[in-house]
């Protein structure tokens, strides 16, 4: 069993399904991975274990046997090496004092030379003789057992036990007077049993060991971009009932430069685990507070922090319009005429800003979102710009969400929004005449702009190498869920860069 089997299964079960429910206290995302899951990170783990073990080379052996009518013969037993190995049977189960990998019933062929050499009185001069030999390994079993326990935000892997045992083999010769050195190797079937046991459990604790080092790498935090990071430390130790495995991640956005998280969220409530009846292999929940914690980085970024280099992610300047008159103080002159009159004919822009961060609610059918806009029109006179007013809109939106290769996204559908004057310097507006204006910028600029930076999504944690397949998204107050299927795409294991897909 070697790094890369081992890890091939491990892998999935650091992914979190239904069948458990896990406490909010541990975690804004967190999951299981259900008797599905277990079902396909087994079959992956024969499979990748069978390709792992084939060509394994084992130690040379060296005996001595006593041979009739020919003396004390030194035998060597070179070049062994495991081939075409089959499974009978396997399972995998969960206890609560770790995983248990069970292989059992697998047959192996191996492939070795053979040399002798001895001398007696009655012929003083040495013989020797060499050549191939084959051997079938039958009633092979190789097992362990690991557990994991949160180290410091990083998950730490323990080797509670691990072994392989062979009940029987047959060996067979080829070249000389193999009708004779027969006896010979026979002596040899427990020296050949033992070194196909200690490979194979050597490979395992090596294994750990590299799979060890390799988690306690992972990242706990993921950059987004030059303002946000995702806090993907694990919080709690895993979870382990008869069926299932639970983990979480605090999951929360930081500023790039913040070492604590946001503060404030509500706790205690629970997930459920239930995927709607889908059969599914993991189901990954998300609290609506890892999508709050978004918004308040962005916005404190927007709102406090001038020389941030993404200081723009919530504010928008438009200058143009589907209709470009609107932007010109001389269609105003009726519905404002102070403002044509104190600056007539100057061309005007919309400068849009976020004055608070949007509120995210997950609802039993979609998410909602309250965001809040402030537009404050500004005049262009002789290079300058002059703000005259500003308007603020209050925007109820629904978000429909998606699975776009291993990260969520969503997309804004307006539901209505509301305006009204926050400040004037040219007098009183009246708002149901610019209703038009407001309505245009919403469609034209803000939900798109909107749409356009929630388009690459969410990353959600997953080992590289495998990717959601199938997903189906469930709503059920304050959380919103992921239950899918998950397929091996490609060979990020040991000696590899590992880390979360971002």
């Amino acid at each position: 069993m070697t790094p890369s089997i081992v890890f091939s299964l491990l892998s999935l079960l650091l992914v979190s399904t239904c069948g458990y429910v896990l406490p909010l206290e541990e975690g804004f995302i967190s999951g299981v991975i259900s008797d599905k899951g277990l079902e396909y990170a087994k079959e992956l783990l024969v499979e990748k274990g069978i390709g792992s073990i084939e060509m394994l080379q084992l130690p040379e052996i060296e005996n001595s046997a006593q041979v009739p009518f020919v003396g004390n013969a030194k035998v060597v037993l070179s070049d062994i090496t495991i081939k075409d190995v089959q499974v009978n049977s396997s399972s995998v189960k969960i206890g609560e004092s770790g995983v248990v990998l069970v292989v059992s019933g697998a047959t192996a062929n191996l492939s070795m030379r053979w040399r002798y050499s001895c001398s007696t009185w009655l012929i003083p001069i040495g013989i020797s003789d060499s050549g191939n030999a084959s051997v079938k390994v039958t009633g092979m079993q190789v097992g362990l057992t690991v557990n994991l326990r949160n180290q410091e935000g990083s998950l730490k892997l323990t080797l509670l036990d691990y072994g392989c045992y062979v009940r029987d083999l047959s060996i067979k010769l080829e070249g000389g007077a193999s009708w004779l050195y027969q006896l010979l190797v026979d002596a040899f079937e427990g020296n050949i049993a033992s070194a196909v046991e200690d490979g194979i459990s050597e490979k395992v604790k090596e294994g750990m060991v590299n799979l060890d080092n390799l988690l306690q790498s992972l990242p706990k935090q993921i950059s987004l971009d030059k303002t946000s990071a995702l806090n993907v430390s694990f919080v709690g130790n895993p979870v382990l009932s008869n069926s299932s495995i639970a983990m979480a991640i605090n999951g929360l956005f930081t500023g790039k430069n913040e070492v604590s998280v946001p503060q404030g969220y509500e706790k205690g409530l629970k997930i459920s685990s239930a995927c709607g009846g889908l059969p599914k292999m993991i189901k990954v929940s998300i609290h609506e507070d890892v999508f709050n914690s978004a918004s308040l980085v962005y916005y404190n970024c927007n709102s406090s922090c001038c020389s941030c280099a993404q200081a723009d992610k919530m504010q928008l300047i438009v200058d143009e319009l589907p209709d470009q008159a609107i932007l010109n103080t001389a269609e105003w002159r009726f519905i404002v005429p102070q403002l044509y009159k104190r600056y007539p004919n100057d061309d005007m822009q919309l400068n849009i800003s976020v004055s608070s961060p949007p509120v995210i609610q997950v609802t039993y059918q979609d998410i909602d979102a309250t965001i809040f806009v402030d537009i404050t029109i500004d005049v262009l006179e002789d290079g300058e710009v002059i703000p005259v007013a500003c308007i603020s809109v209050e925007i109820s939106a629904s978000c429909a969400v998606e699975i776009v290769g291993n990260n969520i996204g969503s997309r804004f559908r307006l539901q209505k929004f509301s305006t009204y004057l926050k400040w004037s310097k040219i007098g009183k507006l009246h708002m149901y005449l610019i209703q038009s204006l407001t309505s245009s910028v919403l469609k034209t600029f803000i939900l798109p702009y909107l749409n356009f930076k929630l388009k690459r999504g969410l990353p959600l944690p997953i080992i590289n190498g495998f990717g959601f397949q199938n997903a189906n998204i469930l709503y059920t107050q304050p959380w919103i869920a992921v239950c899918s299927d998950v397929s091996f795409i490609g060979d990020y294991y040991i000696g590899q860069q590992s880390g979360y897909v971002s």
